[in-house]
């Protein structure tokens, strides 16, 4: 919370912020400052970014083609073999698969701080939820719908 008050504080001492934009935010963060530290202490993992989006496609040829002319990404890796095509600029943000059933997203990563797959298990574990890898999710644990959801280090 400290962040925040010397932010409110110092904007206020440089005229960005008035008198009342400061005590409406003091007492704000007054208000809620306990629930968010009871929740940030809840939270096993902080997010830092959607990794990538994994999706279906019939004609990986032509998958890659548009996402090059149109996004101007280019394949950054590939598992032929498995028929996955990474795609991006600098980082991974599209990986193709071709396989069935097409037209779908099988699954989109969350990249987290500090991500160790032993730690990240067993915290998951301790909230009843099982983690699976395989090798179109990667490592994964499933959502209240079933839908998997890949863990990446951030």
């Amino acid at each position: 919370m400290n962040p925040i008050v010397n932010q409110l504080v110092t904007g206020f001492e440089q005229g960005a912020v008035s008198r009342r934009q400061l005590i409406q935010g003091l007492t704000m963060l007054a208000a809620t400052g306990g629930a968010m530290n009871a929740v940030a202490q809840e939270l096993p993992f902080k997010s830092v970014r959607i990794d990538h989006i994994s999706r279906q496609v019939t004609d990986m040829a032509k998958a890659i083609a548009f996402y090059e002319d149109v996004f101007g990404l280019k394949v950054l890796n590939e598992d032929k073999p498995n028929k996955i095509a990474r795609m991006g600029v600098t980082n991974v943000i599209v990986s193709l698969h071709e396989k069935p059933p097409a037209e779908i997203v099988d699954h989109f990563a969350i990249a987290i701080e500090g991500f160790n797959k032993e730690t990240v298990t067993a915290e998951l574990a301790k909230r009843g939820l099982k983690t699976e890898e395989n090798l179109d999710y990667g490592f994964f644990v499933r959502d209240p719908e079933g839908y998997p959801v890949q863990i990446v280090g951030g």
